[in-house]
């Protein structure tokens, strides 16, 4: 393996560092085991030559509780704990839809909303119940992300991601997963269920929050490997 401290042509050495590290640790545990989560932070972080793996690949059986107080509470209670079961890097998230006239509900409990074993119709279905007779200028809301690295040495980093629209009347698009296909997006003329994959990784809550994580997530790498050294 080449020194990872060798100065590149033009004097920098931050690439050949990322890359050297890379090739030693190769994996970042993506804290989640929902298939369309993992798939959007495979094409948010494709810029990175890293092998992203979820619990369920690492046979980690065992789900982290989400009852802390805040999404940065529970984002980081995710990261470290399966930090400290895998041993690998993690980047976890805690996300939440935050409509404006049901005071920011569901919010944190955005996933369980409908009750724990509710899919997404049921949740969308209770989600527009509550909302049957609030006009449009009402139905602001907003995604949120918060997400956390866990790096090797027990430190944490945050980032987070917001993105604005309105809850439609009704269901449309069969892209993306959760609230997706209620959450429209005026600028747009389509719920994020209707982008394209490629528009949403750029523009949802979750990408925005990568955007500002990934200088981050370079600069834990490099360090990581020159420590190493």
């Amino acid at each position: 393996m080449k020194n990872c401290t060798q100065k590149t042509p033009t004097g920098q050495i931050e690439g050949i560092a990322i890359v050297c590290y890379i090739q030693v640790v190769g994996r970042l545990l993506i804290a989640t085991n929902n298939r369309g989560k993992k798939r959007e932070y495979e094409q948010l972080l494709s810029e990175l030559p890293l092998h992203l793996c979820s619990p369920q690949d690492l046979q980690i059986s065992f789900e982290v509780d989400e009852d802390g107080a805040s999404y940065a509470e529970n984002a980081r209670s995710k990261a470290l704990t399966y930090l400290r079961a895998s041993g690998l890097p993690t980047l976890a998230d805690d996300s939440g839809l935050e409509v404006d006239v049901l005071g920011g509900e569901p919010g944190l409990h955005s996933a369980r909303y409908a009750g724990p074993a509710a899919d997404d119709l049921e949740r969308h279905r209770l989600l527009l119940q509550n909302l049957e007779q609030v006009p449009w200028e009402r139905r602001t809301a907003r995604f949120r992300c918060l997400l956390v690295l866990a790096a090797p040495g027990g430190e944490t980093y945050e980032t987070e991601g917001i993105c604005e629209g309105v809850i439609a009347f009704s269901p449309k698009g069969s892209h993306g997963f959760g609230y997706d296909p209620v959450f429209y997006l005026p600028g747009y003329d389509q719920t994020m269920a209707q982008l394209s994959p490629e528009l949403k990784n750029r523009i949802s809550h979750r990408a925005r929050a990568v955007q500002k994580m990934l200088p981050i997530l370079r600069r834990v790498l490099s360090n990581s490997e020159t420590e190493g050294a």
